[in-house]
């Protein structure tokens, strides 16, 4: 892996994948399926990516991830693409994954300023959702953005790091949060 890919922004949206654009849609696939590597011990680099932490926290983190990258695969179907079904791994029934709904208002706000550039057609469409729904495999409730997540949130010390069965609450200082997307 080259250093500029090393580091590249990841973003592993708990946003529901169809908000996404066809460029947004197939970045998500490629970042999920490096998670996927990364949870199977397949590569060295984003060993430490926050965003992963989630995933982590998981009963079946490899089986979560495998979900994960399932949904994306259906939305891409849907769509008419022709994303690798392979890919995905074994899939069966896991628990959902907690997801803030500080945190879905972050992803939306970061993804509507995607798109205003990126795709304008479907920022018009978009911009008027005000709750918008997580990706299947999560489930929402209360709740700030995400102690990963480099944001003025996460540093104000209001941040939390959501685990299966509950959140804990984190002072800035234990913020680790890397990523920038």
């Amino acid at each position: 892996m080259s250093p500029a890919a090393q580091t590249r922004p990841v973003r592993l949206w708990s946003l529901h994948p169809r908000y996404l654009d066809a460029k947004g849609l197939v970045a998500l696939w490629r970042e999920a399926l490096l998670a996927q590597a990364v949870l199977r011990g397949r590569t060295r680099g984003y060993t430490r990516h926050p965003q992963l932490e989630r995933f982590r926290a998981h009963p079946s983190p490899r089986l979560a991830i495998n979900a994960y990258l399932a949904a994306i695969h259906d939305e891409a179907t849907a769509r008419g693409y022709s994303f690798a079904r392979g890919k995905v791994g074994r899939i069966s029934r896991v628990k959902p994954l907690a997801v803030t709904r500080g945190q879905l208002r972050y992803e939306w706000k970061h993804l509507l300023g995607k798109l205003a550039t990126r795709s304008p057609t479907l920022f018009k469409q978009l911009k008027r959702h005000k709750s918008p729904a997580p990706h299947p495999l999560f489930r929402s409730r209360a709740g700030p953005v995400a102690g990963w997540e480099r944001s003025k949130a996460a540093k104000s010390g209001r941040a939390v790091l959501t685990v299966p069965g509950g959140a804990r609450s984190l002072p800035a200082h234990v913020n680790t949060a890397r990523t920038t997307s």
